[in-house]
């Protein structure tokens, strides 16, 4: 879970109110950024964050506990992202199988040949983070929404399946499938030219074709592929653990491949967009006020400011 919603709850039992203020200006950045990261249009995130905030300002007073805070936060925005959401340009109409995301001799090659050069090290920060956005833009919505609130977000698998209604097997699964794609996705743009970035084609391949490929690779290398999630997460028990090991470090492209999927995961967990800090402040104050009215000390801080 985000450490901005664990010293959010502190703040909003001090009753202060430049606490309130610092703490409503951290749960403003937490809903703008995860509503951006999930929809995409700033004018969406905007109204996103105003009601959802203006929604929660009754029921922060009772919220102690952060991670309660965490569920109910990510849940009504959520819901007020799903109603409202666009369509994204390019973005897939079908889940993608994992045939489709695991890679295939070509690729595997090419990541084997780029090991040493890092073709993404000389792009700038901002750069880099808006392709990353675009990647995440282009899975399926399904997958998107678990990869932001998991890797993005850092709450934990069952905080995820609690949020969405869904069975925490489920809320793995799809993680692993979201991962794998927008590490695809990111690659793809990243080979695009700089003009055809912003429209490069998502991930399209003729399943028949993929899956006829990918059982050409060893029966290890797709076990291996397959459960990669649960190996890095820790989720993977011995032996298999240790034979998923022994596998890894004698065989090039799986340590290549893991690699290359640690990194987008790690971009993934390092994304944020900041609200517009022309509507942040306005909006703050209007929450603070609001708050603080709500809890019967608006007069008295009017008198305390007086004196």
């Amino acid at each position: 879970m985000r450490p901005e919603l664990t010293h959010a709850t502190d703040l909003l039992r001090l009753n202060t109110p430049e606490a309130v203020e610092e703490a409503i200006g951290l749960l403003q950045n937490t809903v703008y950024s995860f509503s951006m990261k999930v929809c995409g249009h700033p004018e969406d995130a905007e109204d996103t964050m105003q009601e959802v905030l203006y929604r929660s300002l009754g029921h922060l007073a009772k919220i102690q506990d952060p991670q309660a805070l965490a569920v109910w936060l990510y849940t009504v925005t959520r819901n007020r992202c799903w109603r409202m959401r666009r369509k994204v340009a390019n973005a897939p109409k079908r889940n993608l199988s994992l045939d489709e995301l695991i890679p295939d001799d070509a690729e595997l090659g090419r990541l084997l040949e780029d090991a040493a050069e890092s073709p993404e090290g000389n792009l700038l920060h901002a750069e880099r983070a808006h392709l990353l956005h675009l990647a995440v833009l282009r899975i399926p919505p399904p997958l998107r929404m678990v990869l932001v609130l998991h890797d993005m977000e850092e709450l934990s698998t069952e905080q995820v399946a609690t949020i969405l209604g869904l069975q925490v097997g489920t809320v793995r699964v799809r993680l692993h499938r979201a991962r794998l794609a927008v590490r695809k996705e990111m690659s793809q743009i990243l080979d695009a030219t700089p003009e055809e970035q912003d429209n490069a084609k998502p991930i399209t391949k003729n399943p028949q074709r993929t899956r006829a490929r990918a059982s050409q690779r060893p029966t290890e290398c797709r076990e291996l592929f397959a459960n990669l999630s649960e190996y890095m997460d820790g989720r993977v028990q011995s032996p298999n653990c240790d034979q998923m090991r022994e596998h890894i470090e004698a065989c090039p492209a799986c340590v290549v491949f893991l690699r290359d999927l640690r990194a987008a995961i790690d971009r993934c967990r390092s994304l944020e967009i900041p609200c517009d800090s022309a509507v942040a402040p306005r909006l703050r104050s209007i929450l603070t006020q609001e708050y603080l009215r709500m809890l019967g000390l608006a007069n008295a801080i009017k008198v305390a400011a007086i004196v």
